[in-house]
């Protein structure tokens, strides 16, 4: 269990102010800070829980973000923390223990925040392979996706780390990047069909089972195998497991499906009322600038949730003061009781 500083509890403390909140939104990544961004800009009272653990922090770029290509993802996030800030909205240091149905958002440490509505952008881990080397050079020369990393090894020998089954895929992909792409089984057994499509691809199959990654003056120089073979290579290219971080919504009892992911419609809706989700906690395909999008969507669709409920709230508001003033005015002092249809008062 994480523990929560003084100065972080402190800061929860102050962001409660005895106060509901109209959303809280949990995680502070692209998709988190972005709802952020749209709801603070409609007036909203939100206050953002950051854990400090976004899953690209081992990439030193991110890509494929317009405006922002090869910008540090540290530097992003810090740009979005400071554009929230401009709209009056908290970013408070911790992480959450539970979300009770109500919404009682309660964090290690025992501050409780309470929410209306709850986004949920906690992201997701990539759960490596047990390669000597892989977690050293995870986000540096071992790399996962070609659409934010192979551009910037273009044109070198790359390889691809058959870990997942996915990685069949990728190493066709990666073939757009480079000539030189070694595809290494490990543990998976390509099909006929793949094999063959991989040869006429213009990949070489490299047999065996991958021993460890040879690093030396902290660049991967190849990938050597259990027999003893090392195949030198620049860059290599695996397909971790993603884990999502949903423990938050399992315990709401959010629905899953057939993969075992949480499920949502378009706009990031779970099936319980007031929670929503957006970013690689429910798409571990989302790239960066994809969770941003996803968590603006679902910014829209909880104000006009909101929006609703507010209207509804007025509605009956004024009902009932309505109701009020005409049992009033029936029931004022010397008022005169109508007549029977015989004439007696």
């Amino acid at each position: 269990m994480t523990k929560t500083t003084n100065d972080q509890k402190n800061s929860a403390q102050r962001a409660t102010d005895d106060q509901v909140h109209d959303v809280v939104v949990v995680g502070a990544g692209a998709a988190g800070l972005n709802a952020a961004l749209l709801l603070g800009r409609a007036r909203r009272k939100v206050v953002v829980i950051d854990a400090g653990e976004p899953r690209n922090a081992p990439a030193s770029h991110m890509h494929g973000f317009l405006s922002r290509d090869g910008l540090p993802p540290t530097a992003l996030l810090d740009l979005g923390r400071a554009e929230i800030a401009h709209y009056g909205i908290p970013v408070v240091r911790g992480r959450v223990e539970q979300i009770d149905h109500g919404y009682d958002i309660r964090m290690v440490g025992g501050v409780v925040l309470k929410a209306r509505r709850v986004l949920v952008a906690t992201g997701l881990r990539d759960e490596l392979p047990d390669i000597p080397g892989v977690r050293e050079r995870w986000g540096k020369d071992l790399l996962h996706c070609p659409y934010c990393h192979a551009y910037e090894v273009r044109d070198q020998p790359l390889a691809v780390l058959g870990t997942h089954p996915g990685a069949v895929h990728q190493a066709l992909l990666l073939r757009q990047w480079s000539d030189d792409v070694v595809f290494f089984p490990h543990t998976l057994a390509p099909t006929a069909e793949e094999r063959e499509r991989l040869e006429a691809r213009g990949l070489r199959i490299a047999e065996g089972r991958i021993k460890r990654l040879v690093v030396d003056d902290d660049r991967l120089r190849g990938i050597e195998l259990t027999d003893g073979r090392a195949v030198p290579r620049a860059a290599a290219f695996l397909f971790p497991r993603p884990v999502p971080h949903d423990a938050l919504l399992t315990h709401l009892g959010c629905d899953k499906d057939a993969n075992g992911w949480v499920a949502t419609d378009r706009t990031g809706r779970t099936s319980v009322p007031g929670v929503w989700a957006a970013g690689n906690v429910i798409d571990p395909r989302a790239q960066v600038v994809a969770a941003a999008g996803m968590g603006s969507t679902a910014a829209f669709a909880i104000n006009t949730d909101l929006l609703d409920e507010d209207v509804d709230h007025a509605v009956e508001q004024r009902r009932a003061t309505t109701t009020a003033g005409r049992c009033g005015a029936q029931a004022r002092p010397g008022a005169e009781a109508p007549l029977d249809p015989a004439g007696r008062g």
